[in-house]
């Protein structure tokens, strides 16, 4: 079972997430939260498998929160929630260690579905987003492709998971690897690739298929 934490400034939308996951077999929503502060807090005393994080909040912003928390929970899978489908929101988030990226208007009806991707180490992503992050990166992915040629045969196989949506764990354990060489050896990538996130670099991979 993946236990989950919601952070939201909407009553509301927490609660309608949180009805919308009880009684699901595989998942427990285990905490809520009504901000970013308050989040921090909660989260580090009582880490859970999946965050479900709201970007627009007063005070400390979703991202932010992501940002402060990922070093610290590398098992944690953060997935945003947003109104908006802005491409500059979705590459910060992304870059700041989320995950996954849901809009709120078609979380009831494939919320579950998306989580269970997660679950399975791959990244809930609303399909309108996913061609978002592909258009933003096919050019520039076209122009920096030399760089891959430069990577070692394991940097090569992180990079081939990593494009593949599945977790740090998830690569960490089929490797054989600690989370601390994993980051190393994402690291390394990102250097020799010359790209800040995740999406950059499997953007890159996926100009040379």
């Amino acid at each position: 079972m993946q236990t989950i934490s919601i952070v939201d400034d909407d009553r509301g939308t927490r609660e309608l997430i949180a009805d919308k996951l009880f009684g699901e077999a595989d998942f427990e929503c285990k905490y809520l939260y009504s901000n970013a502060e308050e989040a921090i807090k909660g989260i580090l005393a009582n880490p859970t498998d999946i965050v479900l994080m709201d970007i627009n909040m007063p005070g400390s912003n979703g991202i932010e929160c992501v940002r402060r928390l990922k070093p610290w929970l590398e098992n944690t899978d953060f997935v945003m929630l947003t109104a908006y489908d802005e491409s500059e929101l979705i590459f910060q988030a992304l870059e700041a260690g989320a995950i996954g990226y849901l809009l709120k208007r078609s979380i009831v009806g494939s919320l579950v579905s998306e989580l269970r991707k997660s679950a399975e180490g791959g990244s809930p992503m609303d399909s309108s987003i996913a061609r978002l992050v592909v258009e933003s990166f096919q050019k520039p992915a076209a122009r920096r492709t030399d760089g891959i040629g430069d990577l070692s045969e394991r940097q090569l196989e992180v990079l081939q998971q990593m494009a593949r949506g599945r977790s740090y764990k998830v690569i960490a354990d089929d490797l054989e690897i600690s989370i601390h060489t994993l980051n190393s050896h994402i690291r390394r990538i990102y250097e020799k690739l010359q790209v800040n996130s995740r999406a950059e670099a499997a953007a890159i991979l996926s100009g040379l298929e």
